[in-house]
Order: C-alpha cells, then sequence, then structure tokens
C-alpha cells in the first residue's frame, strides 16, 4: 500500500538523491516540536512505517496528539529498528525458531518463510563463570583433600595450564560446545542473524561501542536507531541517545518476524539535572541516587526523559551507567537524546567520520539534536522533577535489593539493623547474642575467621560499570595507591574483574594501573556477565564450611546491577552494589561492617593506619588519566577483530541444514512442546476451573526466584534429572546455560533456595501438595497435579516478576500446568511475557489483596474466562473449600 506520508520524503543531501528520509518537519504540525525526543522517535517510525494494515494514519495521529492521550492509557504499534539478545535468551530464541521451522513444515507449509525480518545481533555473554581466579590453586588444594577423584584429576589438569582468564574461556568452550554449535548453526540457517562470539564482552557494553548506529542508513532511507532487547538493561543504550528498552522473549521472537510491539503510548517524566557532582563522587553514586529517587517518584511503564545543564556535565559513559539501571526504578525508557557529546563519544569509540557527518545532519533535520543548554528546546513532560548533582553522596545499594540505597556513611550501621531485622528486604532476623560471631578457619595455611558483614566476594563485573572508563581508571588509580601504601586483600576473598569489553583491558594496561588492581587480586577473569548473574563460581571449600557452621550473613560486594537474594551466590547472604573503587576498598577492609569516615581501611605492614580518603581519587586525576589513555585507536582495534579473533568459535563445525536436527542425547538443546499440536484456526479461551494454588508467595518476587539463572542445586529436581542422564555435579553447569533445554528449565522453574512460600513459612524450593497435605519440590507437587488433571495458579504480592526479562519464567511455569497468577501488581515486561504463554495475569481490584479478602491460598479456584479477552476487563472469580 502507499504509505500516506510518502509526500515528506526528500533526500538528505542533494548530490545523493537516493539516501532519502522522512522530514518530520514538514508536516508542519506544531505539536511536533512539542513533543518529548523519546516520542519523536515513536512517531517517526510510525509515520515511516505507515502501511494502512500494522500501522495506520490513525496510529501517527495518536503519537502526535501525545498530549492528551499520553494519559488516556491509548495503544500504539511500535516498529524498532533491530533486536538485541545474549545468549541465555538467544538460545531458546532460536531453539524457538527452530520449532518453529518444524511445526510450519507438519502444517504443510514453507519452514524457510519463519525468519528473522528485522535485524536480530546475538552476543554471547552470558555462559563464562569464575571458576579460576587468583586463589584458584588455593581451591585446588582444598579440593585435592575433598573432591571426587574425577574432579581432582579435572583441577590437576587446568591448573597446568595459564592465566585464569585463559582457564576461564576454556571451560566455557568445554561446558558450552554443543550450545556454541547450535547457534552458529542458526547464524548460518537464518537471514539477518549476527553471531558475536564469546570473549568479545558484555552484550550492553558491545551494543554501546560497536552495535549502536545511532542513525540506521538501510533500504536507500535514514532513520533512528532504536531496538529492543532480551535482557531488561537494554535500556543501556538510552545513554547515547538510542531508544531502546527490554522485553520479553516471546515479544522479541514476533519482533524479529516482523510484527510491531503493541505499547500503551506512555507518560514522559523529564528528569532535570543541575549543579555539577562533587569531585569524590563516580557516577555509581549518581545512579543509586536517581534511582531510589526515581522510585520513590514512581515511574513504573514511564519513559523518563532527562533534561538540564547538568546532563551537559555527564559523559556517554555517565549517561549509560544511569540508563542501565533504568529497570532498577522501574521505568520503561530512560532516554538522553543526542547532543555534541554523543557525537564526540562515537568519534572516541572509532566510529566512521562520514557516518558522523549524516547522523548529525539528519538529526538536525528532523529535529532530534539537543542542546541541553537551551531550554527553549525543552519539551513538555508530563512530570518534571529535579536532581542537583552537587547533593549526591558516596553510596551503595542493598543487602537484597538495587533500589535500597544506603550510604557509604551509614553502611555500618544499616548492616547492624539489617541483621537484627525481622527477616525480608532489609532484614536477616539474627539474633542479637548471635551478631557477633566469629568463625575460625584456615586457608593456605594461615588462620583467619568470618564474621557477619565478611566479604568473601569482590567482583568488578561487567553489567553497569564497565562501560565507563571514569571509574574503571578509578579503581585503577585507588589499587596503584592501596599498593603504594602497603595494602593487600585477604587470599580467601574472591576477587574478580570482568570487563565489559576488550577495550577496557587495553586502556588499563596502557595507563599503568593493571598490575596493581592484579596485585590486590582484580585480574581479568573473562569478558561478559559473570559474578552479577550468579557465574560467581565456586568458593574456597574452608570458607563455605566456616559460613555454614556459624549460620553467617556473609557479604558480596559487586560493581553489577542486581543483587536479589540467591542470585550472586547461595553463600553470600548479604549484596551490595557499588562502584569500582568501592568494591576495591570493601575487599581490602574485609567487610561490610566499617566506617570509612572514622575507621582505617586497615593497617599496613609498617604499622600505619590508612585510610580510605587516603587513597581516593579525585575526578580530576581519573578525567586526566582517561584523555590521555581512552582513544579511538584502541576501539578500532578491539572491534574490527570482533567477529574474526575467537579461533575456538571459528573452528566449531556447525550444520549447514535448514531444519535443525534434535539430538535425542542432548541435555542442553531439545525441541520445545509449546508448538505440539498447533493448528491453522484460532482456539478460543476456556475458563480456569477448580484450579488448586501451587504457591502462596508475597511481595517483590522476581524473575530470579522464578527461573533462577546461577548454579543448580545438587538435591534439586533439575540435578535428579541430569544425574538420571549421566552427568556429574561437575557438567550441571547452569540454569541460564542450559535455557535450550525444556525438561531442565521446567525442573528449575521456583527453584530458587531464597524462595519464600507462605505455606510453609520459610525460605525454601518447596510446596505444599495440597489434597494430601505433603511438602515436596515445586516441580513434583506440580507433577503430580498434572497427573491428576488439575490446573493450578499462583497467588503473590505487588510487584511480581520484577527484575531480569526472563522468558523462562513464563514458559517454566507454563510447563508446570499454570493457568494464571493472581497478584496486586506485575512488572511489565514480566506481564507481556506471561500473557505470551498464555498464562492470565490477574489483577485484583484496588486496595483489594489475598490478605484483605482472606485468601489463604488452600481453597480451590474458578475464573470465568469470556469468549473475547480485552485488556483491564473485569472477571469473575468463584473460590470455594
Amino acid at each position: 500500500m502507499t504509505n500516506p506520508y510518502a509526500h515528506i520524503i526528500e533526500p538528505l543531501d542533494p548530490q545523493k538523491p537516493d539516501h532519502k528520509f522522512f522530514n518530520l518537519k514538514k508536516l508542519k504540525d506544531p505539536r511536533y516540536d512539542q513533543l518529548p525526543f523519546s516520542i519523536r522517535v515513536l512517531l517517526e517510525s510510525a509515520v515511516r512505517n505507515c502501511d494502512g494494515f500494522l500501522v495506520k494514519k490513525e496510529d501517527v495521529e495518536k503519537v502526535l496528539n501525545w498530549k492528551v492521550t499520553q494519559s488516556q492509557t491509548v495503544e500504539v504499534p511500535f516498529r524498532p529498528a533491530r533486536v538485541i539478545l545474549q545468549d541465555f535468551t538467544g538460545v531458546p530464541a532460536v531453539v524457538d525458531f527452530a520449532a518453529m521451522r518444524d511445526a510450519v513444515k507438519k502444517l504443510q507449509g514453507d519452514p524457510e518463510r519463519i525468519n528473522p525480518v528485522c535485524p536480530a545481533d546475538l552476543v554471547i555473554d552470558h555462559s563464562i563463570q569464575v571458576d579460576f581466579n587468583r586463589n584458584y590453586l588455593h581451591f585446588l588444594g582444598a579440593c585435592l583433600g575433598a573432591c571426587s577423584l574425577v574432579t581432582k584429576v579435572y583441577y590437576l589438569f587446568h591448573s597446568l595450564r595459564s592465566d585464569s582468564l585463559q582457564k576461564n574461556q576454556d571451560l566455557e568452550f568445554e561446558r558450552n560446545k554443543e550450545r556454541f554449535e547450535f547457534l552458529k548453526w542458526g547464524s548460518k540457517a537464518f537471514q539477518n542473524m549476527r553471531i558475536i562470539p564469546p570473549g568479545s564482552g558484555i552484550v550492553h557494553q558491545v551494543n554501546l561501542e560497536y552495535l549502536a548506529r545511532v542513525v540506521f542508513e538501510r533500504d536507500g532511507y535514514y532513520y533512528p536507531d532504536s531496538l529492543v532487547g532480551t535482557d531488561s538493561h537494554t535500556t543501556m543504550i538510552d545513554g547515547l541517545g538510542v531508544l531502546g528498552w527490554g522485553v520479553g522473549g516471546i515479544e522479541a521472537e514476533a519482533v524479529m518476524l516482523g510484527q510491531p510491539i503493541s505499547m500503551v503510548l506512555p507518560e514522559v517524566i523529564g528528569y532535570k539535572l543541575q549543579g555539577t557532582p562533587d569531585k569524590y563522587i563516580t557516577s555509581t553514586d549518581i545512579v543509586l541516587t536517581v534511582t531510589k529517587h526515581l522510585r520513590q517518584v514512581g515511574v513504573v511503564g514511564k519513559f523518563v526523559e532527562f533534561f538540564g545543564p547538568g546532563v551537559a556535565s555527564l559523559s556517554i559513559a555517565d549517561r549509560a551507567t544511569i540508563a542501565n539501571m533504568c529497570p532498577e526504578y522501574g521505568a520503561t525508557a530512560a532516554f538522553f537524546p543526542v547532543d555534541h557529546i554523543s557525537i564526540h563519544y562515537l568519534n572516541q569509540t572509532g566510529r566512521d567520520t562520514e557516518k558522523l557527518n549524516y547522523i548529525e545532519k539528519y538529526l538536525k533535520a528532523v529535529g532530534m539534536f539537543r542542546d541541553y543548554s537551551n531550554t527553549s528546546e525543552d519539551p513538555q513532560f508530563t512530570q518534571v522533577v529535579e536532581l542537583d548533582l552537587s547533593t549526591v553522596v558516596p553510596c551503595c545499594s542493598g543487602p537484597k535489593r538495587p533500589q535500597d540505597k544506603v550510604t557509604v556513611s551509614e553502611m555500618k550501621q544499616d548492616f547492624k539493623m539489617c541483621l537484627g531485622a525481622k527477616q525480608g528486604f532489609k532484614g536477616f532476623q539474627v539474633a542479637p547474642e548471635r551478631h557477633d560471631v566469629q568463625v575460625p578457619f584456615q586457608f593456605n595455611g594461615a588462620e583467619y575467621s568470618l564474621s557477619h558483614g565478611s566479604v568473601v566476594i569482590a567482583a568488578i563485573t561487567s553489567c553497569t560499570n564497565t562501560s565507563n572508563p571514569s571509574v574503571m581508571l578509578g579503581a585503577g588509580l585507588l589499587a596503584q595507591k592501596a599498593v603504594k601504601a602497603g595494602l593487600s586483600v585477604k587470599p580467601y576473598i574472591k576477587t574478580s574483574l570482568s570487563p565489559g569489553s576488550g577495550v577496557v583491558t587495553y586502556y588499563l594496561k596502557e595507563s599503568g594501573v593493571m598490575d596493581f588492581l592484579s596485585q590486590l587480586g582484580f585480574e581479568v577473569v573473562g569478558y561478559g556477565c559473570m559474578t552479577c548473574i550468579g557465574n560467581s563460581g565456586p568458593l574456597p571449600e574452608p570458607v563455605v564450611q566456616a559460613i555454614t557452621q556459624g549460620d553467617l550473613v556473609a557479604a558480596g560486594v559487586l560493581s553489577g546491577n542486581r543483587n536479589f537474594e540467591g542470585r550472586v551466590h547461595p553463600n553470600t547472604r548479604a549484596n551490595y552494589l557499588a562502584s569500582p573503587p568501592l568494591v576495591i576498598a570493601y575487599a581490602i577492609a574485609g567487610t561490610v561492617r566499617i566506617d570509612f569516615e572514622k575507621e582505617p581501611l586497615a593497617v599496613n605492614s609498617e604499622g600505619k593506619e590508612v585510610f580510605l580518603r587516603d587513597i581516593w581519587p579525585t575526578r580530576d586525576e581519573i578525567q586526566a588519566v582517561e584523555r590521555q589513555f581512552v582513544i579511538p585507536a584502541m576501539f578500532k582495534e578491539v572491534y574490527e577483530k570482533v567477529e574474526k579473533v575467537n579461533e575456538r568459535w571459528n573452528s566449531l563445525e556447525a550444520p549447514s541444514d535448514k531444519l535443525y536436527t534434535w539430538n535425542p542425547n542432548s541435555t542442553y538443546i531439545k525441541s520445545p512442546p509449546f508448538f505440539d499440536g498447533l493448528t491453522r484456526e484460532l482456539q478460543t479461551p476456556n475458563s480456569i476451573t477448580d484450579a488448586y494454588v501451587l504457591l502462596n508467595l508475597g511481595d517483590s518476587v522476581t524473575t530470579d526466584h522464578i527461573s533462577p539463572a546461577g548454579n543448580i542445586a545438587r538435591n534439586s529436581p533439575a540435578a535428579r534429572y541430569l544425574t538420571s542422564r549421566g552427568l556429574t555435579a561437575r557438567e550441571f553447569n547452569s540454569y541460564g546455560s542450559r535455557r535450550g533445554n525444556d525438561a531442565v528449565m521446567a525442573r528449575g522453574t521456583f527453584a530458587n533456595i531464597r524462595l519464600f512460600n507462605k505455606f510453609i513459612n520459610k525460605q525454601a524450593p518447596t510446596t505444599i501438595y495440597l489434597p494430601t497435605g505433603e511438602t515436596m519440590d515445586v516441580f513434583d507437587a506440580a507433577e503430580k497435579y498434572q497427573q491428576a488433571g488439575h490446573p493450578l495458579l499462583i497467588l503473590a504480592g505487588k510487584e511480581y516478576g520484577s527484575g531480569s526479562s526472563r522468558d523462562w519464567a513464563a514458559k517454566g511455569p507454563f510447563l508446570l500446568g499454570i493457568k494464571a497468577v493472581l497478584a496486586e501488581s506485575y512488572e511489565r515486561i514480566h506481564r507481556s511475557n506471561l500473557v505470551g504463554m498464555g498464562i492470565i495475569p490477574l489483577e485484583y481490584l484496588p486496595g483489594d489483596s489475598a490478605e484483605s479478602l482472606g485468601l489463604s491460598g488452600r481453597e480451590r479456584y474458578t475464573v470465568i474466562i469470556p469468549p473475547q479477552i480485552t485488556p483491564r476487563m473485569t472477571v469473575d472469580i468463584k473460590v470455594h473449600a
């Protein structure tokens, strides 16, 4: 069909008539200049893709009329320019595509019609684990005294090989070869799919430094770069002025197949930044302050757009750090429109000069280039809130949630309060007489002791911070000063550095700080999302025994963005997010129970007390080093080789067939049952009759609780399944790595050891099988219900499904037989995933809850589903004993 806006197409450069764009200024609509810049991106997509079918002219009018429609829950279609995946979510997406081809063939269709229409980039970054770090030889010694013969041989073999980085990468390939071969098959079998090999970096940083176009040039047209991704922290790219956010894997697959996203036209909160940060403040301090502030404002389901003179004082890396944490304050997107600093960043990261010219020219032509000092450019917002950057103070967040900010000056007192507080987000319920318990242990021939708050994991990990040279160089300079002051980190603390890209290692080495980081134990252990996703690897056995013996609340400190219960490591009950320099500081101190203002970090070998203020670098010191050593040549050199440098990836054999040949013996890749019984005709929905409640849950149940990504416990249903297939515990790998196998993932659903089920009133991955009153693993109970033909539902409180955009948190419950969830509220992405899997996300009427309605969860529930379902409709639920 003819696009009704074809009359506004014109060439960007008269010398290049074949390079055109839709000139939104030619709409000559006064509403356009009042739109937030993020909404202008939605408008351009609607105008360019207006075909009268998927995108209609009235959709364009809805976006133009945003000032009125934003408060009316008006839905509009959005076609992003591309999709980005990481391997934990990418593998199941490719598995689904392969299964779709099989299903289409069974229906006598052409299987090769199943293909990504929208370009997709998949970065392999979530498979690597911190198995080896500076103390792997100590771990080896402990292992040789306690492990099986097979494990002894395994670790002896690896100990004879080179450094931790190489060992972890080798082990990554050994564990994941089958998954990697499958992904390589997918990159050949499907069009428009590019794979970035393992060892390249984390998806968000590779996206920022390499994949981001800012302005697309495709099929003869210029248009804004935009994307959706299968990781909730896709929003990091918003810091560069590229509109993007996380969606569920199911939604992403639909976009890849050419479907627009149907979204409610969002309210846009204008976040005005003023002032400049203190010389000792890091971007992490700023982002944790912003996170807490916006949580209080309430921005769930909304866009946040940053403006004001304070934005100009923030680097792109600073902006990206703030945008990365967007899921933690609940917004859909956190947008920084493109300005001259964005163009400087593109130049700094080695982008082509010709592209930079048309990027700036295009954005200025359509009114999407920002001058933050020019208040006349400020658009209209739903609401404006402000932050003076000069008021930001050093802070962390924890011990269990990223939004729970704690100023560094209050950290010691806050942890003490958490120890004794009732079990919850800020409580561990430790009896007062046990607050100061000490557990001695021996490690590498020396005597140490652990207590509540002792740091056992200190990780500078990829997600949020290693995109930012200022905090990484700040950590390096602090390490340099610490070493020169005679300080060290206790050898039993598991320290690691997993940069977001090879560029980070490059500038840390060139600036001369890498050696000092390594001396404190922060050597490079891999490139990818390691500790933050739960790939923290094993702790030394004497440490685990001491924690277990004393039932200690041991601590992990990491520069990531997620610290939910049970995510980082099963033995660290308290986990704090902190800037890379603070990660090192707490590692040196060895505890989070310290007041840095009043207490020294440590006493050096000469008996001198060294305080944190003695070694903390200023912003001026850091920026001077950054200007000298973070240069375009580094980015060009690293990324020119990114798709060729990994020899092991290049040597992988992958079949060339268009249909995948499933291996029935595989425990990684399995044809899923989602398309079994697929018909050409749509099936009408049925009511849910006499359902049992599988779990009765409280508030803030995260996707980590529903579908953990970390280690597979040896006494779990998933472990029993893998053992039955002939695997040893060492070969279990993680839940995240096995997302291509539904048999493992169904058994891993609700398998988090920190799951709190009201039926049993304690943390455990178990429930009560109500017909008999037996307590059993969640999967086992669900299996019994399904064998008896009983449908299931979940009762939950507020913010059900918060956290990572994890499609298996919907797929797993579907396979357990769950037909509906009844909650007080939902996280946006998870709610969409539930709908995509045919699980009905039911929400109590305002003011109602299980408690207010007197529901125990032991009742039977019948949900009356009408033939025509519409969003936000009211349905009847009948409850009986």
